[in-house]
């Protein structure tokens, strides 16, 4: 029997990306042949990095893997799934808060797009890790150093430095 490679997707606004999402892209990548890292806009979020920055941030952070490709997108994630023409959608489950919001999305995702959803945890020290948080305590002055890559870090206190 030959075997179809499979192509997931791995949607997201990472704003900014953390070290919870990369974890979820290391993990991803040995269970596909090729992983999308899609990044997108999140109309509700106040964004620190533009779509082009957050793409530019998370091509070079993944540019040692080369069966993961960053695009961003500007339309329902599942449009942008079916034009890519994905088998998966693969999420990141930190606590039982996700796994309700995570089920309700997978459920209408493959209801309205035929589209399935494979979750994974992430490990046990990024549990309470997510963009908005560290957002936030970044813009409070607060150390986020050990949240995020180094890299990624960088281009925090750059910004906020340009802010004050």
């Amino acid at each position: 029997m030959e075997h179809k490679p499979v192509r997931a997707i791995f949607p997201g606004s990472f704003d900014p990306i953390t070290n919870g999402h990369l974890d979820v892209i290391q993990r991803g990548v040995k269970l596909f042949d090729q992983l999308i890292v899609a990044v997108g806009q999140n109309p509700t979020k106040n964004e620190l990095f533009s779509l082009d920055e957050r793409v530019e941030m998370i091509t070079e952070l993944v540019k040692d893997m080369p069966r993961v490709i960053v695009e961003s997108y500007e339309c329902l994630t599942v449009k942008f799934a079916a034009e890519k023409k994905v088998d998966v959608m693969l999420r990141g489950l930190r606590n039982l808060t996700d796994v309700q919001y995570e089920f309700q999305l997978a459920m209408t995702n493959r209801s309205v797009a035929g589209i399935e959803t494979i979750f994974v945890m992430t490990s046990e020290e990024y549990g309470f890790v997510n963009s908005t948080m560290v957002r936030e305590v970044a813009l409070l002055g607060g150390d986020v150093s050990k949240l995020i890559p180094p890299f990624v870090y960088e281009k925090i206190k750059k910004r906020l430095s340009k802010k004050q």
